[in-house]
Order: structure tokens, then sequence, then C-alpha cells
């Protein structure tokens, strides 16, 4: 403090003046010592006044590098300069590398020789300009880019002149074709249109008032009107004292990326009304698979004559039945029936008709046969049924019924009508007489149909009548 006061600062203005001076001013004697620092200078420099004032320029301490980042020599140094060469100093670029920091501050600095008595003094003044030397430093990095870079002031944000812009890149100038000189102090919504969307424009207007950072995927238009599409990372830059002065916008060109977005949901658009045409197709296909299926299933074991099921069906049902009375002790009786005089009919009267007597027989016992009866048509005019009763004595009723309701049913032609028996055999198994075969029930059934025949037709035999029972 001694030093400071033996040194007259020529009056109170010139002291008040450096003091609030923005500028770091230091003043050393003829020996490189400090006799004086303002304010600026004990900050920029990082030390406190105590540390500062009697420092020389052989300190220690003091380790100054030039831009390539060369250690200076003492000798080097802006005050030993003006020593040395007894001329001013001026605009010269140094760096203060402190240990306690890993940052480095830039100083433009600028020296002369005050004569006073004796020997005079040596004034060092100084200005921070990190701010500057670091945006040159990346200037390369951010020309080079392939992103869009874009930086505004922060200042004044509203429309319709705000936010300046105060940079860009070549990037800018590639993709929207305005120059840097036509761009600088506008604002970047002259890049946008009518078919930019006016939400997003408002959330960034937000983040920009309340100096948060913000991303969002716009569309704006080149100087030509042709629109692209960017994925922008819109951030504030703050200064040395955290006070945002500039928003900065890293912007990329994802116009192909949102194309080819486009033709990937118009491909799948695509696909999906392909997906929905193949289904109605399969199925339309499959439904009419099912009634080809259909048609064969009735082919297979359906009589296309009298729709009643084919000898192969009516063998495969009576099969599983005759086993389902084996298990359960049921009475089943199992019967052939023959269209009495069939011949003839055809001989007489033509297929035609005989076809229609067939279909008009089928119908009679559609009619009288009940839904878990089986029966179906086995051969020209034979039919053949396998029923489950409960007293093998009602059997030769139910047959007796048959013959009844068909010789009733004569058959309609144009000119006259004509009447049609038939003849029926039964084979009926007891409980107490299987284990028994279907195949062994039906030529039992045909013997016995074989007698109604020789007994005058138009009647039933069983094997419970005697005339039916083998001869020993």
């Amino acid at each position: 403090m001694e030093h400071n006061e033996a040194f007259d600062l020529s009056g109170i203005s010139l002291k008040s003046l450096l003091q609030n001076a923005h500028i770091g001013v230091v003043i050393h004697r003829w020996d490189t010592s400090i006799v004086y620092a303002n304010p600026t200078a004990i900050k920029l420099l990082r030390l406190t006044y105590d540390q500062i004032i009697g420092k020389d320029a052989k300190d220690p301490k003091w380790q100054f590098i030039d831009e390539s980042g060369r250690s200076l020599q003492i000798e080097e140094y802006p005050v030993c300069k003006v020593k040395r060469f007894k001329s001013p100093l001026s605009n010269e670029v140094l760096g203060l590398d402190d240990s306690s920091s890993q940052n480095i501050t830039w100083f433009n600095v600028n020296a002369y020789h005050e004569m006073d008595q004796g020997e005079g003094f040596i004034v060092v003044t100084f200005m921070d300009i990190t701010d500057q030397k670091s945006m040159f430093s990346f200037r390369n990095v951010l020309e080079k880019s392939d992103d869009v870079v874009i930086v505004t002031e922060a200042d004044d944000i509203e429309a319709p002149l705000g936010p300046k812009i105060v940079y860009v890149n070549d990037a800018f100038e590639k993709l929207t074709g305005y120059s840097r000189e036509e761009v600088i102090g506008e604002t970047p919504r002259i890049l946008q249109g009518k078919h930019t969307d006016k939400t997003a424009i408002k959330r960034i207007k937000q983040s920009l008032t309340d100096k948060k950072p913000i991303r969002e995927t716009i569309l704006n238009y080149s100087k030509t009107g042709h629109p692209y599409w960017l994925e922008m990372n819109i951030f504030p830059l703050k200064n040395k004292f955290g006070q945002v002065t500039h928003f900065a916008a890293i912007e990329r060109d994802i116009t192909e990326m949102i194309y080819h977005a486009e033709q990937l949901e118009k491909r799948n658009k695509d696909l999906k009304e392909m997906k929905h045409n193949l289904q109605v197709l399969v199925e339309e296909k499959t439904q009419k698979l099912r009634v080809a299926n259909k048609k064969l299933e009735q082919l297979a074991y359906y009589d296309p004559l009298t729709n009643l099921p084919n000898r192969r069906s009516f063998i495969d049902q009576a099969e599983k039945q005759v086993s389902a009375c084996t298990r359960n002790h049921y009475t089943l009786v199992t019967g052939l029936l023959d269209v009495d005089n069939f011949k003839l009919i055809n001989d007489t009267h033509g297929h035609d008709i005989g076809d229609k007597v067939l279909q008009h027989i089928s119908r009679q016992l559609e009619i009288i046969f009940r839904q878990e009866d089986i029966y179906g048509r086995i051969g020209g005019e034979e039919f053949a049924f396998s029923i489950v009763i409960e007293d093998g004595k009602h059997a030769k009723y139910i047959g007796e019924r048959i013959c009844q309701e068909i010789e009733e049913q004569p058959i309609m032609t144009s000119d006259k009508n004509i009447n049609i028996t038939v003849s029926i055999g039964m084979c009926i198994n007891y409980p107490e007489t299987f284990p028994t075969t279907l195949n062994e029930a039906i030529k039992k059934a045909d013997l016995c149909l074989y007698k109604a025949k020789n007994n005058g037709k138009n009647c039933v035999i069983t094997t419970d009548d005697d005339q039916c029972t083998p001869a020993a």
C-alpha cells in the first residue's frame, strides 16, 4: 500500500478514471516493479491487490504465452520490451497461463514509457479478448462444418426485426442461397414461409424469451423459394459474466430424410393396402375352397341324385354305431330297403321317372327317420339304415310303417300316378347278441330282404321271424 501512496496520480479525476476503467492498467517503475494496478487489472490477472503491488517481471508466477502457445521469455514481456527498445508497444496479443485455471485468458496489450522525474514509469494497458480469440480459433471449424450455424443477438427478439443475425457460416450460404452480406442484420424470419409450422415458431420464441435451449424440426425456404426441412438446436451464448448476449442455432438439413420417411410411410400404406387386398383375396379363395371342399365332400360321401349319404358314408357312420351299441348294450336294427319292380318302372316309364322314384323314397326316409338315425342309398334302388331302439320287438313296426308311407305316396306324372312299394329286410342285434360286426348284420339283413322279395314283396322280414332263420 505504501508504494501506491508514494505515486502521485495527478489529481482526483485521473484516479477516478483509472479506478473505473474497463481495461486493465498497470504502472511499473523502471525496474519493472509494479506500483499501481486498477481494479480491472487485478481482476483480469486473478490476483489480489497485495499480491500484485511490488511484483516485478522476474517473478516466477508470471506465465505468459504467445498466440502459438509458446511460453514467453522475461525479455519478451511487454514491460521489458518497452524498457529494452525505449519505444511504445501496440496491440500485442498474449495469453495468461494461470495454473489455478485450465483456461487461458487472452489480452490485447499496449505499453509505453511515461517520463517523469528520473527514469519515469512504464504504463501497460490491456483488455480481455478471450471471447474474440476463442471465436476466431473456432472459425475454421464453423466455416468447414456441413451443418448450418447462425448466431443472433439476444437483446431484441420481437418481430418483425428481431432477433438480428450477426454471423452465418458457409453452409448457411450454400443451403439458403443468401450471402452473408444479405443476411447480417436481418432476422431468421426471412427464411420462413406459409407452410412453416406456426406452433413451432411460437415455441421457439418462448424459449428465446426464457433464454432456454430448444430443439425443433421446421420447414424453411431458400432465397429462390425452395422448401427444405431443418432439424435445429438453438441455445443461448453467455459472456464471462454469465449474461446471455447471443443465441446460436446449429441446423441440419434433413429434407432427404423427411422425403425418405414420407416415401417409407407411403410404401407402408401401400403395403397395408396390399395386405388388406391380399387378405380379402385369400378370404375369397378360402371361401371358394370351402365351397369346393364341400362339393368334393358331397361327392365323396353323398349320393348326387338323392342327396343322401352314399355307401361309403353309411358304412363309416354305421360301424361307429355298432361299436357304440356294443359298449353301451343297446339294441341295434340294421335294415336294407329295395324298390319293388324298379326295372319295370324304368323300362315302362323311362329313367327320368325312375330317378324321381328314388328321390321320392329319399324324401320319405328323411321324414320318417330321426336326426340321430343313420341311413343312405348304397346302390341302384337299394337303401340301408341303422337305428338304435329300446325294444327289438318294435323293429318290424318301424319297417312296416316305412312300407306304408311309401305305398300311400304315389309318384304324380303328367298322365298318371305310379304306385310304389318296397321290400325291407332287418337284422335285430340285441345286447346279448353282441359283439357283432356291421358286415355280419348287413348279410343277415340281406337274407331277410331276399325272403321278403320271395314272399310277395311290399313286406318286412326280420331276423326274429322264423322264415329268416338260417337252415341248420
